[in-house]
Formats: structure tokens, sequence, C-alpha cells
């Protein structure tokens, strides 16, 4: 078993230049969530010149809509949803200095140019595994758009969050080669 490459936010050059698709990676630090109706928001902000709530450098959204909280947690189940619903707007994102991304499933060609292009990473968690990877989430808060509820913008702090890297810098996907290498 391959070791877990370990990872404290933000990302930086130095991660992004040692981070190759397959790689099992725990982060610990800030991330931040956003979904499709945040997203479309940060496109419209950018869009009308606007500053965004939050400073996308070197940063990581995760593609969550958190359940509500049981005591004692910082949110309910936290599993990812599937990625390929906020390729429409990841390209500007990536370009106003988004580094990483977490969520589950294909990125469009668009977006994996995207990700190249700006240097940036993109990590899967495991579906299905929300209420495991809530535990690695130690604080939660709102801080943009509340009302949208669950698909707000948190800021969670996590603690040895596990995801695969995806698609990586060099433009390596793990989807293309796994299969492959897995076959031989």
């Amino acid at each position: 078993m391959t070791e877990s490459i370990r990872i404290t936010t933000p990302l930086t050059e130095e991660h992004i230049n040692q981070l190759r698709a397959g790689d099992q990676c725990l982060i610990s630090g800030t991330i931040y969530t956003g979904r499709d109706a945040a997203h479309k928001r940060m496109i419209e902000m950018l869009d009308a010149g606007e500053s965004l709530p939050l400073d996308l450098q070197g940063q990581i959204i995760y593609y969550v809509g958190p359940a509500p909280p049981k005591p004692g947690m910082a949110v309910g189940s936290a599993g990812p949803t599937t990625s390929g619903r906020m390729d429409r707007y990841t390209p500007q994102l990536l370009q106003n200095g988004l580094k990483g991304m977490i969520g589950k499933g294909y990125r469009s060609r668009e977006v994996r140019e995207a990700i190249r292009k700006h240097r940036a990473i993109y990590f899967a968690a495991i579906g299905g595994s929300g209420a495991l990877l809530a535990r690695r989430i130690t604080a939660s808060r709102v801080i943009a758009f509340e009302d949208l509820g669950p698909e707000a913008i948190y800021e969670f702090q996590v603690d040895a969050f596990p995801v695969f890297v995806i698609n990586d810098a060099c433009g390596n996907d793990l989807y293309e080669t796994a299969p492959t290498r897995y076959r031989d």
C-alpha cells in the first residue's frame, strides 16, 4: 500500500509539482465548499467586476452540500457531489487562483486543459462515504450565500481528509490511465 502524501492548505507550487494522478493524499487545514448555485453566483460576481467572498489563491473547493450536524459533530454527512456539474464554471475560477477541487467523477476536456494550464489539481473523495468523511471535518462555518442553505459556501477545517489525485498539473488523468494499468 502506498503511503499517503500529507498536505496542509493552502496548496503551494511545491504541492502541485509533487502530486501525480493516482497519489493518495491526506489534506489538513482550511478548505471551502461550493456547489452549482454558489459557483454560478461567484461567476456572476467576477463577470460584474466584484470581489469574491473568499480569496481563491491557493485554495481548494470541495463540491459538497453538508447535512446538518449531529450533536458533537462539525457537520453531518458530507460526501462529494458530481464534479461535472461545476465544469462550466471551473476554468474561470482556476484563472482567478483556485488551485484544487474535490469531488467525484470525470471532468470535461475543457476543465482538464484548464487544470494543466493553471497548474491545479483535481482530487476525488470516495462517493457514498459522507458519514466517514464528516469525521475528518473538525469545524464548519458559513462564509457566503447563507440563503443557499447546504449549497452556501462553508469554510471547513479538516484533519487528514482522504482524497486521491485524479487530474494533475501535468495533464495526467487517473480515469484514463488506471483501467489500462489494472487490466495489465
